[in-house]
């Protein structure tokens, strides 16, 4: 059996046909097929609005500075996360706090978010980014009436569920970032992601206004758009009208981007019928399987399990060639954040399912055989 890793990406002849297409046209940057990925993206989420960029962090640096954190905001997150959707806060000189997981779904607590806001004065906090986890949406309805309460705005961290929804109190599918109860939603494209670009990211939105700031500071705060300049010296002219960065997205990436989508909804479809699979196989052992809600449509970035030994787990899998690997490690308890007063024993949640959490193989293109040694490996070390 040759190595199984926890993920994997796919190019297909298709995929690179139109990347070398780009490669063979007039532009490789800032041209048309990161407008064609943004708009087919846009529609794949549901959204009005979409913003390629460099990766998913710059996606959520962006959106951070397009909503105004500032020195001294206070920004609650999870701390089952990558440090990116921490770290973005950071980066505009904001304070991050954590709200603990929902042991279920592994998600914000949203009962314990409710009585962390109410135990402080209305503005102690600007913000919130909640995280679709492994690719289990948030219910940011409910979230949404918990913000305005309180007057915060929302940045969804989708990267783990693109073609994931949950249902809202109307009976109505609400696809992950399609922003019909957040400000700002942000995906990556990382190899192990539903899309591959190599790396790239998108932020989606359905205000005008935030879309426009997101073109902006996307390219250096710079626009040559004549509407917005305050002189014009000729069709040269362009202005730096804030202090932005460089993230844009190639055209090269962007194609990869654009034939990979052509089968993203497979691609979540396939990965339902992998992690159904995995919970059969599960069903009565001492491992604790993915909370499944018949009201959600599960994106299913990870397979994560719990399991008593977990490292024991990892090591035996990692002895006969399969990669596991563990999301994540608390960002609370990492050294950096440490530093800035957290400590074991904030969130005991958090730090208990860190304590036994592992991600299995999770892919589309996992062959049954594949998947049939993984289950096989996982059953002979938890009945060991």
């Amino acid at each position: 059996m040759n190595p199984i890793g926890y993920g994997r990406q796919f190019i297909s002849q298709k995929d690179i046909d139109l990347v070398v297409e780009t490669l063979k046209s007039d532009y490789l940057t800032q041209g048309p097929m990161v407008s064609e990925f943004e708009q087919k993206f846009a529609k794949y989420v549901d959204a009005k609005y979409a913003v390629a960029v460099s990766n998913g962090t710059a996606a959520l640096h962006l959106c951070n500075m397009v909503l105004g954190t500032k020195a001294g905001d206070k920004v609650i997150t999870t701390p089952i996360t990558f440090a990116a959707s921490a770290n973005a806060v950071l980066y505009c000189g904001g304070e991050v706090d954590f709200v603990d997981i929902d042991p279920k779904s592994y998600t914000i607590d949203l009962d314990a978010l409710e009585a962390k806001l109410a135990s402080h004065p209305v503005g102690t906090y600007k913000g919130l980014v909640p995280v679709d986890f492994a690719g289990y949406p948030v219910d940011v309805e409910r979230l949404r009436a918990i913000a305005d309460q309180y007057n915060l705005w929302i940045i969804e961290d989708a990267c783990h569920a693109p073609g994931g929804y949950f249902t809202d109190k109307q009976g109505e599918h609400q696809l992950c970032g399609n922003g019909r109860f957040s400000d700002l939603q942000i995906f990556s494209f990382h190899p192990v992601k539903h899309i591959a670009t190599g790396e790239g990211g998108m932020i989606t939105t359905n205000n005008e206004e935030l879309y426009k700031k997101l073109l902006l500071y996307r390219t250096h705060g710079i626009t040559k758009e004549a509407e917005l300049l305050t002189e014009n010296h000729g069709g040269w002219y362009y202005e730096m009208q804030e202090l932005g960065y460089n993230y844009r997205l190639s055209d090269i990436q962007a194609a990869l981007g654009v034939s990979q989508l052509d089968r993203a909804k497979e691609g979540v479809a396939s990965r339902n019928k992998i992690a159904q699979k995995y919970n059969q196989a599960f069903k009565g052992m001492a491992i604790t399987t993915p909370f499944v809600d018949a009201s959600v449509y599960h994106a299913y970035h990870l397979y994560i399990i719990q399991v008593e030994d977990r490292k024991g787990l990892f090591d035996y899998l990692k002895e006969h060639q399969i990669f596991a690997q563990i999301h994540y490690i608390p960002v609370h308890l990492q050294p950096y954040y440490k530093k800035l007063g957290w400590k074991k024993g904030d969130f005991p949640m958090a730090e208990a399912y860190y304590e036994q959490c592992i991600s299995l193989p999770m892919f589309p293109t996992l062959s049954e055989e594949e998947q049939d040694y993984v289950i096989e490996k996982v059953i002979e070390f938890v009945s060991a």
